[in-house]
């Protein structure tokens, strides 16, 4: 049986209630959780919302839209930049943050996100 991934792991926690995981709206998770393309990043439960990131550990892609609110839901792009939609159940909110994912957005890889390397002149 192969070892759960660090993204499985956290999906799971949140899922079960892990008194060790990040807690948010349990029907927001679910709903997130059922769509395979969001199942595959990994979520991160904070302040009202659900994020999605391309990474596992600090610091986060944060370049996809994500989940605001219970039901009803907000979907809102990257950095509160624009309102993708709003008065959502969660499973149209979770439908529609797979709707404005990136073509090349696939799963989560383990570690921090890449920062861009700065250049001196």
């Amino acid at each position: 049986m192969a070892e759960e991934t660090t993204v499985e792991k956290t999906w799971r926690g949140i899922l079960e209630g892990a008194a060790t995981a990040r807690s948010g709206c349990p029907e927001v998770i679910r709903a997130a959780y059922a769509e395979p393309r969001l199942r595959a990043l990994f979520p991160f439960p904070s302040h009202g919302c659900l994020t999605f990131h391309r990474n596992t550990e600090f610091p986060w892609s944060n370049d996809l839209p994500f989940i605001a609110g219970d039901a009803p839901c907000s979907v809102y792009s990257p950095r509160y930049a624009e309102l993708l939609g709003e008065g959502l159940t969660p499973k149209a909110a979770a439908a529609l943050v797979v709707a404005h994912l990136p073509l090349n957005c696939g799963a989560a890889v383990d570690g921090p996100w890449p920062t861009p390397v700065s250049r001196t002149a």
